[in-house]
């Protein structure tokens, strides 16, 4: 008597997956609508970047991207990410840590913290950054007093780009920390393992792969934030103004060709991080699955 019920969910169950295997016009009406959605809204706007960038011809695009200011803009943007991207690792990597290995009050603030990027407008960390730093701000006036400038500088720029891409790292190590556990680091530990010689062999080998992708999303952001770095950068062409900035000050001088060459090549730099994100995974596919955690699939 105890098996019909479990018998009629078992045929009910069948029944389901049955029902799905035998509906092959649903799966391609998912497929076709899926694929037209990345087509229309994703293949279609980088096809007319790369399109209209190399419309005047080759030789007109590479000289679009020798004028001074947009090299200006390109050397700004690449140091803005090669000062973000290691601290965000360092900083990423220590309120993982703390978040994932221990329990303490101000805990919960502290992933909050962590998450407010994503809940804060840039323009509005921007308009912040100003408040704090510039002119007619808190500290301003004592920093233009020693010869710091902040606001209209590299250093405002760094600082509202450390703002948005902070979460990036944290975010990816957090859940995978939690999930492996610390069964290994405590065993370390007990043999005798330096807590720096425990990180570097059973730490960051367990998360490089999470790390990674933190880094390759924060390396994108950085150099494709637009909003705060407008607001603290004052737009000088060819001294505070990265490549998004520069794309729109060209724009609006209807310089069209020039800022879809720039564009293109922000666009170029976001696909060479895509597939070296994708060339990791298939490289290294039998790694990535060895260290995933359990029940992750």
């Amino acid at each position: 008597m105890s098996e019909g019920p479990a018998l009629r969910r078992g045929d009910r169950m069948r029944g389901a997956d049955a029902g799905l295997r035998e509906r092959p016009a649903a799966r391609a009406l998912l497929l076709v609508l899926a694929f037209a959605f990345l087509a229309l809204f994703l293949a279609a706007p980088l096809a007319i970047v790369f399109v209209e960038a190399l419309r005047p011809g080759l030789g007109a695009y590479l000289a679009h991207l020798a004028e001074p200011d947009a090299r200006a803009a390109m050397r700004l943007t690449l140091t803005v990410a090669a000062i973000c991207v290691p601290i965000n690792v360092i900083v990423g990597l220590a309120g993982a840590w703390a978040i994932a290995r221990f329990r303490f009050r101000g805990r919960n603030l502290l992933v909050t913290l962590v998450d407010l990027p994503f809940s804060v407008s840039p323009v509005i960390a921007g308009l912040v950054y100003v408040l704090l730093f510039g002119a007619q701000g808190y500290f301003g006036p004592w920093l233009k007093a020693q010869g710091i400038d902040v606001i209209f500088a590299l250093p405002g720029i760094v600082l509202a780009t450390l703002f948005v891409t902070f979460p990036f790292v944290a975010r990816e190590l957090i859940p995978h920390m939690e999930t492996i556990g610390s069964s290994e680091e405590e065993a370390a530990l007990l043999l005798g393992a330096s807590p720096w010689r425990m990180f570097f062999a059973i730490v960051l080998p367990n998360v490089k792969w999470s790390l990674l992708y933190g880094v390759l999303l924060c390396n994108a952001r950085a150099m494709g934030e637009f909003g705060a770095v407008a607001v603290v950068s004052g737009r000088i062409r060819g001294e505070t103004t990265t490549m998004p900035l520069h794309v729109e000050i060209l724009y609006n001088e209807y310089m069209g060709a020039a800022s879809f060459a720039t564009a293109s090549l922000l666009a170029l730099l976001a696909l060479v991080t895509l597939a070296a994100k994708a060339g990791v995974e298939w490289r290294f596919a039998k790694s990535i699955a060895a260290q995933a955690p359990a029940g992750s699939e």
